[in-house]
């Protein structure tokens, strides 16, 4: 079920007003995600107004998810984000792409899960961080 009860069509833009009340998240933190997530990029019209499509409104239900219920920081959630965006395979036929490396599985990978990050000085951060909070959801869970 749609968030945005407007009788609008699913696929229609909707305004930051119209997002902000669905969602219920203020629109100056709307704004600041902008910011803060490159990939998220409303349409801008004359004026500034912005516009939303469909797929802008899912990736804010998943930063609020991440960022509010899940507890990753804003450039957690942004790594999190740009590794999902990526393709573990390039579609040219399984060849890893430039700049990115992979995490190797075993102790350091859900079982089946491969990852690929940008290298970075902050990569090794974000690594470790994801990390400890992995070991304490193990811990709460009992595993």
């Amino acid at each position: 079920m749609s968030a945005f009860d407007d009788g609008k069509d699913a696929g229609a833009l909707r305004t930051i007003g119209e997002v902000s009340e669905a969602l219920g998240i203020r629109p100056h933190v709307l704004r600041y995600w902008e910011a803060q997530f490159p990939l998220l990029k409303p349409l801008k019209r004359s004026g500034g107004r912005r516009y939303y499509r469909p797929a802008d409104v899912e990736l804010i239900k998943t930063i609020d998810r991440l960022v509010n219920r899940e507890g990753y920081t804003l450039k957690g959630a942004e790594a999190v984000l740009r590794a999902a965006a990526r393709s573990p395979l390039d579609r040219r036929g399984g060849e890893r792409r430039a700049g990115d490396r992979r995490a190797e599985e075993g102790e350091d990978a859900a079982p089946g899960v491969r990852l690929m990050v940008s290298e970075g000085p902050d990569m090794d951060e974000i690594i470790a961080g994801l990390k400890a909070v992995r070991a304490k959801l193990a811990a709460a869970l009992g595993g």
